[in-house]
């Protein structure tokens, strides 16, 4: 039943959704109704927790109570006033303005949580849960000597993208019951998915990432090449860094691979939740050919697409995105500037 209080927090959701991303501001009005309720939701309670881990000013101490606090108010069993004005109290001013706005509005979220139906709200809960302690381990240790290997990258990219993939997978499955046939395998398809998109934005963020002091570069792939992480410095012309970085794009296009495949199991006819997930693809691939072409950048602005670029996905997808076989054709000429993975051992 839309009550009042469910309408203005829905619309709320929409509005603060334009303020705090827009690509997905963008992708989200795309879903079924009910679908894009949820979906809008579930990345609004993300976006509170990367708020928190995103604080400059926060010890990794307070971010870890702050992660449990939330995590209990989306359970149920704490309040979402008192730890709206409790953690608006001490977030930093110089985080943006439009997640101050969004941490005094977690009832309005909360709100709309609460309407959800137990499936959904489980699996909301599993993930701000999962993404919650999992970006705290992080935290601890987060420095500009990056990660140890590819297997902590992985570890990273699941607790921040992955488990949102087996979130909107399980939103997915109860919006359309064609999907439970391939459940097991979208599920599994979804972790790859969220890598790839992850892994997407921190090689576009690697130096505005290494300016707060952080790297999210696995240590022991880039030494293989000869590079140091701990002694990378924007507009790095040094052939071992690019060596580096061009394996990592390749596993990025491998990862992407597997999201076309996700979006491929879904009904022809479920166009809008086809297109939320080929947006999103397509924009990740773009983005590693503009890296790809300018690997000495210096900053995110550097190889950040276009509004022409973002424009023409959405044409496209809405011409393609009915035929599998189109679709597959125009991502293997969408990834053919992008290199191979290696066939190596991982580091």
């Amino acid at each position: 039943m839309l009550t009042a209080a469910l309408e203005q927090a829905l619309a709320y959701q929409t509005q603060s959704l334009q303020a705090v991303s827009r690509t997905f501001a963008l992708t989200i009005p795309q879903l079924p109704g009910a679908l894009r309720d949820a979906v809008g939701n579930g990345y609004l309670l993300c976006r509170i927790a990367d708020t928190i881990e995103d604080d400059p000013d926060l010890s990794w101490e307070a971010k870890m109570h702050w992660q449990a606090e939330f995590l209990k108010v989306v359970e149920g069993t704490g309040d979402a006033g008192s730890f709206a004005a409790a953690l608006g109290a001490c977030l930093s001013a110089r985080m943006p303005a439009a997640e101050h706005d969004l941490i005094r509005h977690t009832s309005q979220v909360i709100t709309i949580t609460r309407s959800l139906s137990g499936t959904q709200q489980a699996a909301l809960s599993r993930c701000v849960r999962i993404m919650g302690e999992g970006m705290v381990e992080f935290q601890v240790h987060a420095s500009l000597q990056g990660l140890a290997d590819m297997t902590a990258l992985d570890r990273y990219c699941y607790v921040v993208a992955g488990v949102v993939g087996e979130m909107l997978t399980s939103l997915f499955v109860e919006s359309e019951p064609q999907l439970a046939a391939h459940e097991e395998t979208m599920q599994r398809l979804a972790v790859s998915f969220g890598q790839g998109l992850q892994m997407t934005n921190i090689l576009k963020d690697i130096w505005d990432d290494w300016r707060r002091g952080v790297s999210w570069m696995p240590r022991a792939l880039f030494q293989r090449h000869g590079c140091d992480v701990a002694q990378l410095r924007p507009g790095n012309p040094d052939p071992a860094f690019q060596a580096g970085l061009s394996e990592l794009l390749g596993i990025a296009r491998e990862h992407l691979q597997d999201a076309l495949s996700y979006t491929l199991l879904i009904p022809a006819e479920q166009t809008g939740m086809r297109d939320f997930c080929l947006w999103a693809i397509a924009m990740a691939v773009l983005t590693l050919r503009r890296i790809a072409e300018n690997p000495a950048f210096a900053a995110g602005s550097e190889v950040k697409i276009s509004r022409r670029s973002v424009h023409r996905v959405v044409f496209l997808s809405r011409l393609l995105h009915r035929s599998d076989a189109l679709l597959q054709l125009s991502f293997r000429v969408g990834v053919k500037p992008l290199p191979k993975r290696l066939s190596i051992a991982r580091s």
